[in-house]
């Protein structure tokens, strides 16, 4: 089984200190402003949105490596990656087309929606108890298709969905790319469903709703970073595997880490090459056990917890079930 939340593009530093890019958002056919567009850096806490002039302004240190997003509904979202040292920068957005939405809205598929959307949240939020504690706002702005002959579950939407995490109190801005989760083992009659794999991508926005420091928030928040995804990949960027309580095995066989993994300086400042002898399989406080397994030579990680590409990443067990319900921003703990 394979999933990753959300899209990154790796990003390359040139300046360490704080920064500020402004710019305008505008109509490309029209040429007016767009007023309260979004703009954020993707899987940050990091956003603001234009004026009424369609002007905005945002701030970001070395800490932030993730796409900025332009979005606004009706319009093609703007992705932009080389954006360091930029300013005044002018978008022009394009009308967006909808046409696989217009396919599939009333399309007959052998399932109910009750039954796809019940799919489609166990896969996007997971099973957690952080995941049951979400409620996704906007559902009925979901477009839900069912391909009976692949045993396959696509999702669309319209605008981004909204998904309000109680246990965690963040609301998440998710605006979907990419939602596909494929069954081995279907029997419709008994509502069974074997997942295969699921694999989703997109832009993702996280709004801190705690408006200040709360021990269970943070607790619960903590719980959820140690033995993540991105808890492993600061792990390894840092070479410290032992000290965060991972223990790596081979065939069973417990084994010195760095005798399969290889971890190595590359020529940008912030980067590093991760390369794996063989797959792995990852054991976390003696409790939470996954395996890693690269399709590709070698990955770039940094110290924030991101990796890049995404194509050619196995994770399996525990590491390979967390869902939308069990994640943090990748700025999560950097004023630390």
């Amino acid at each position: 089984m394979t999933n990753r939340l959300t899209l990154f593009f790796l990003i390359i530093p040139s300046i360490l200190l704080s920064q500020t890019i402004t710019g305008k958002v505008i109509d490309k056919v029209t040429q007016e402003p767009v007023e309260t567009a979004s703009i954020y850096f993707d899987q940050t806490t990091i956003g603001t949105t234009t004026n009424e002039n369609g002007e905005f302004s945002i701030d970001y240190t070395d800490a932030v490596r993730s796409n900025l997003v332009i979005s606004y509904l009706g319009y093609q979202k703007v992705l932009i990656a080389d954006y360091r040292g930029l300013d005044n920068i002018l978008i022009e957005l394009e009308a967006a087309t909808n046409t696989l939405d217009e396919v599939f809205v009333n399309f007959d598929d052998e399932l109910t929606r009750e039954q796809k959307l019940k799919l489609f949240k166990k896969e996007f939020l997971g099973t957690s108890r952080f995941a049951n504690s979400c409620k996704l706002l906007n559902e009925d702005k979901l477009v839900l298709y069912y391909d009976g002959k692949d045993n396959t579950l696509y999702a669309s939407s319209e605008e981004p969905l909204r998904v309000k995490n109680r246990a965690l109190q963040y609301q998440i801005e998710f605006d979907i790319i990419d939602f596909e989760a494929s069954y081995r083992n279907v029997d419709i009659e008994e509502n069974t469903f074997i997942l295969n794999s699921v694999t989703y991508l997109g832009t993702t926005f996280y709004k801190d709703l705690t408006n200040g420091s709360k021990r269970r928030v943070n607790k619960n928040r903590n719980k959820v970073y140690k033995g993540s995804v991105q808890h492993f990949i600061r792990a390894l960027y840092n070479e410290d595997l032992k000290k965060e309580s991972y223990q790596i095995y081979n065939r069973n066989k417990k084994v010195e880490e760095w005798d399969f993994i290889r971890i190595s300086e590359v020529k940008t400042s912030g980067i590093k090459e991760l390369r794996l002898k063989s797959k792995i399989n990852i054991l976390y406080k003696k409790s939470s056990q996954s395996t890693m397994e690269l399709k590709t030579d070698y990955i770039f990680i940094d110290v924030y917890g991101n990796y890049s590409p995404i194509i050619g990443v196995y994770l399996t067990g525990y590491l390979g079930s967390q869902r939308l319900g069990d994640t943090l921003p990748s700025d999560f703990g950097l004023d630390k």
